[in-house]
């Protein structure tokens, strides 16, 4: 029996997606798993997995084009099968696209209409990028498209375009890099005047140093959703905090002997064992393993824990998933397999979806202490710092002890302040006492 493959939804203000590219072609074998395509959403490029396996019998849309969430865009048969009834999806490949470039960012597509949401246009305009065609036209490519030839200093101009209006993929900049080596034009160093090797310059803020000019640079994509998201949360999230300050040094004890015995590939980070502690608490804690929608509460039955990845762009959640349920090492391998994927601009869409709880730790920074704003609608995040040597008091004596502080920002109509402070204590018998993480 066919099955129809629909444009996934990651993440609660989720809308629409721009399919990028079709890796399998129609006919194509398709096994359960292999990626069909990539599609590009506000947070990331994400691959589409196929749930069966079969022939991918018809792709519904074009490469580059808007897709609301929910819709059609491929159909998977069995070999030989005849599908009669084919879904409609509404769009007209590329219609979607062409409408976006041509619209202000005030306008809404029809699709976009159709799910409540503003559209955020495709193309990023000639003016932020100041690029033109040769004969003085818009220069049209995707913004991952954008990004692998600024990595690879390839000249957009140089490749041609297959997409809705000759709009350039990803697809187009990979076999132009392959095919055409002598397009990538390095980048050329700055030319320096002749009395140049005769003076020095003076260093940056001395007498005399010249006063770098302003920059002024567009707001990429994943920033303006962080932006809006998190003034969202602030706004409408009556946050509260609470403050613990937890005895590591059995921790990173356990992890160094922990680590003696692993490759390097494989060795645990001091978040992988925070990671499976809070998993373990908020078994206690329904509250805080919880989100909140317009009519109720959700008490999760997953702890599924959202761990914040810094890429250039801005900050992206992963989420392991069943984290009470698993090993560190596998924790570990599934953090460290997601992050890369996130940072490659290779995310899947079961990587970025389902957090009920999230971590954000800034330790590796040397950062003693900060707060973070809540990711909605989840009840609350965790702000780790670093593990330092500080002075402490033990049986009245001043020692020199190991301590780290975590910080709980919290949903107040979700929980309490009460409820909150016994989560720490209760997260502090987890990670001042590692051996309970083992078993």
């Amino acid at each position: 029996m066919a099955e129809i493959v629909a444009m996934p939804k990651l993440g609660f203000d989720m809308a629409e997606g721009t399919l990028v590219r079709w890796v399998i072609v129609e006919g194509g074998e398709v096994t359960k798993g292999a990626v069909l395509a990539e599609i590009e959403t506000d947070k990331a490029t994400v691959e589409v997995e196929s749930s069966a396996g079969g022939i991918l019998y018809r792709q519904l849309v074009a490469e580059g084009t808007i897709v609301p969430v929910g819709t059609p865009i491929a159909v998977i048969a069995a070999p030989g099968e005849e599908v009669k009834d084919m879904p409609e999806t509404g769009v007209e490949p590329g219609s979607v696209t062409a409408a976006a470039e041509k619209k202000t960012p005030d306008e809404k597509t029809p699709a976009a209409e159709s799910a409540g949401q503003k559209a955020e246009a495709p193309e990023v305009s000639t003016a932020q990028h100041g690029q033109v065609t040769p004969d003085g036209g818009v220069l049209r490519a995707s913004p991952l498209a954008r990004r692998i030839a600024q990595e690879n200093n390839l000249n957009l101009n140089q490749v041609t375009g297959t997409g809705p209006a000759g709009r350039i993929t990803r697809r187009d900049v990979e076999i132009a890099l392959q095919r055409a080596p002598a397009a990538v034009t390095p980048a050329a160093a700055p030319l320096r005047p002749a009395t140049a090797a005769a003076t020095l310059p003076a260093p940056s803020g001395m007498p005399g140093a010249p006063i770098p000019a302003d920059e002024h640079q567009p707001i990429e994509k994943l920033r303006s959703i962080i932006g809006r998201r998190m003034v969202e949360s602030k706004q409408q999230v009556p946050h509260f905090y609470v403050t613990s300050a937890y005895d590591v040094a059995p921790l990173m004890e356990m992890r160094k002997q922990i680590n003696l015995q692993l490759p390097e590939e494989s060795k645990l980070s001091v978040n992988d064992f925070i990671i499976k502690a809070a998993a373990l608490t908020l078994r206690q804690f329904p509250n805080i393993n919880a989100s909140l929608t317009d009519k109720e509460i959700v008490r999760h039955g997953h702890v599924n824990i959202g761990v914040a990845v810094a890429l250039d762009s801005g900050l992206m959640t992963v989420v392991c998933k069943d984290a009470d349920q698993k090993p560190l090492r596998l924790i570990g391998q599934e953090v460290r397999e997601m992050a890369a994927r996130a940072r490659a601009g290779k995310v899947r869409p079961d990587d970025i979806e389902g957090s009920t709880f999230s971590i954000s730790n800034l330790g590796m920074f040397d950062v003693e202490h900060f707060i973070a704003i809540i990711n909605p609608p989840e009840a609350a995040i965790l702000a780790v710092g670093s593990a330092q040597n500080v002075p402490v008091v033990i049986d009245g004596e001043v020692k020199v002890g190991m301590r780290m502080k975590a910080t709980l920002s919290a949903d107040h109509r979700i929980t309490d302040g009460a409820e909150a402070a016994r989560f720490m204590q209760a997260l502090a018998g987890f990670i001042e006492n590692p051996l309970r993480l083992m078993l």
